[in-house]
């Protein structure tokens, strides 16, 4: 994947295909980075016609002294005139976790702004946006805790948790992540008209079945529901058989 243009610093893309047919814009969860999807393309050679587009949230990577969002809708907003540019073609939406909440946004905000819509939304461990939070507050737990709570979900190298330098470095972008997803508020507007995927892992104690299919209420178009093995980060641990599956349902588009 190519360096991100100084041009676009939320997105990181090959130089833009003119044969591509689709845009896959992809949301990262709390505390990832645009480099998350880094071998995504590699997965949707040039006869798929999809380009892949990595979104790179403010306060991390080569956006490390940018501050980060803790409002999803100021984000959504902050993102829109950078993505409009290339909504020349179809485009679908990926997002996993607090990724998942952010491309939802996205959709919407597009289609009141643009009246626009994506061919195909993929959310990805994540329950589904009218679901209310049923655990207490972490993002703003003491350090300790948070750190453990980190520890728990498994998303975090240990390595990089048992190296207090590089904790004390990315501990204020996570609780801002944590912070955005936590406390987003959920309103109303008619359900979208394209298709939902809705991907969970089987081992994710932290995202309920139910709250997985509630996504479904959100589209008039089809949705469905996979499960994967592996615990909330399943994208990793089952990235092949992830992206055959995100492949296979574009192609159908």
């Amino acid at each position: 994947m190519s360096r991100v243009t100084t041009k676009n610093p939320w997105l990181f893309m090959n130089a833009p295909d003119p044969h591509a047919r689709l845009y896959l814009f992809c949301f990262p969860y709390a505390g990832g980075t645009a480099q998350v999807f880094n071998n995504w393309q590699a997965a949707f050679p040039p006869q798929t016609g999809i380009q892949v587009c990595s979104v790179q949230y403010p306060g991390r990577g080569n956006r490390i002294r940018e501050p980060a969002f803790t409002d999803c809708r100021l984000l959504v907003e902050a993102f829109l005139p950078h993505m409009i540019p290339l909504l020349d073609k179809p485009f679908a939406l990926f997002g996993h976790s607090m990724g998942a909440i952010v491309a939802f946004e996205v959709a919407r905000a597009l289609r009141r702004q643009r009246g626009l819509e994506p061919a195909h939304l993929f959310v990805s461990g994540r329950r589904a946006p009218q679901v209310p939070l049923r655990e207490p507050y972490t993002y703003n737990l003491p350090d300790d805790e948070f750190t453990e709570e980190l520890r728990r979900l498994n998303g975090t190298p240990p390595e990089v948790l048992e190296h207090a330098e590089l904790v004390q470095l990315m501990l204020g972008i996570i609780r801002a992540d944590f912070a955005l997803t936590q406390t987003y508020v959920y309103t109303q507007e008619p359900p979208l008209t394209c298709p939902i995927s809705v991907f969970g892992g089987l081992d994710d104690t932290d995202v309920e079945r139910e709250d997985l299919a509630a996504w479904c209420k959100e589209t008039t178009s089809g949705c469905s529901v996979r499960i994967f093995a592996g615990d909330h980060f399943f994208i990793h641990a089952c990235e092949p058989t992830v992206l055959r599956t995100i492949r296979e349902e574009l192609s159908l588009r």
